[in-house]
């Protein structure tokens, strides 16, 4: 079978479009580089620096109590008063919108924390883009999907010290790199039938962000084949800012080679 001949060009300007189209995402106005706090709610009320009222968890999940000046606007619909947003799911969160600022209520590692996210936090508002290794085709290679049995529950260790995540790994993608045979556990992705894989390779700490970055792989085909191309490798928040709560990757996807391709350590870390 004769090899596919690859236009470099074509492949390079259509990297150039997704990568702006990821970085005007990591740069909007109420995205992760705008979250000012990382509160991690308890039975006690608390007030918070950068949101309105006293903030709890407890028997009706998270609850808070606006003062009478205060307002929160919640599924469009202004809130005074005491407000009980109830028990929220793992991973799961409400953003709800104080003025410019946007408010999220989630839980994640089996916490319940709130994020504000102002648009004018100085880490937003300086933000000039990623570096990235210049795009290449042999870093794009066709890998095959390999589900288990059975979803394995897969505990992971997250950039928040203590904390814990566990995802439900459908299977594993097998490929080569240079003559070499290597596999990454994957996770389900954002799209229905999608996959993501989180890792780290010979160069995290180096020249790419140490604790983890993330490949979206798409979804398999009826051959259950799917396109590893690591020149989309990208940062998680928590390569930007210590309020994010990003998970590591499982031990088996710590590659042993060096993936040149993809986003580099962020200027915001140099």
């Amino acid at each position: 079978m004769a090899a596919e001949v690859i236009d470099v060009a074509a492949y390079v300007q259509e990297w150039q479009d997704w990568h702006h189209r990821h970085e005007r995402v990591l740069a909007d106005p109420h995205g992760f580089l705008a979250v000012t706090n990382l509160h991690w709610l308890t039975s006690e009320p608390q007030r918070l620096p950068d949101a309105p009222g006293e903030w709890s968890t407890g028997g009706e999940g998270v609850v808070v109590t606006l003062g009478d000046a205060e307002e929160l606007v919640v599924d469009g619909t202004p809130v005074r008063g005491r407000y009980v947003f109830g028990h929220i799911p793992e991973r799961g969160s409400i953003n709800t919108t104080w003025g410019e600022a946007v408010i999220e209520v989630a839980k994640r590692g089996g916490h319940d924390i709130v994020r504000p996210r102002h648009p004018d936090h100085p880490l937003r508002v300086a933000f000039a883009g990623t570096p990235v290794f210049p795009p290449d085709p042999r870093w794009s290679v066709v890998g095959r999907y390999l589900p288990f049995d059975e979803p394995r529950p897969t505990e992971v260790g997250a950039a928040v010290e203590g904390l814990r995540h566990v995802y439900d790994a459908p299977g594993r993608v097998e490929f080569e790199l240079d003559g070499r045979t290597l596999s990454l556990t994957v996770f389900n992705g954002h799209e229905p039938g999608s996959l993501i894989a989180l890792f780290t390779d010979a160069t995290s700490g180096v020249t790419t962000y140490a604790a983890n970055r993330v490949l979206q792989l798409g979804v398999p085909d009826a051959d259950n084949q799917v396109t590893v191309d690591f020149n989309r490798a990208t940062n998680l928040p928590c390569a930007y800012t210590d309020l994010a709560t990003c998970p590591l990757p499982p031990a088996e996807n710590r590659l042993p080679v060096a993936i040149e391709a993809g986003e580099k350590i962020p200027y915001e870390r140099g």
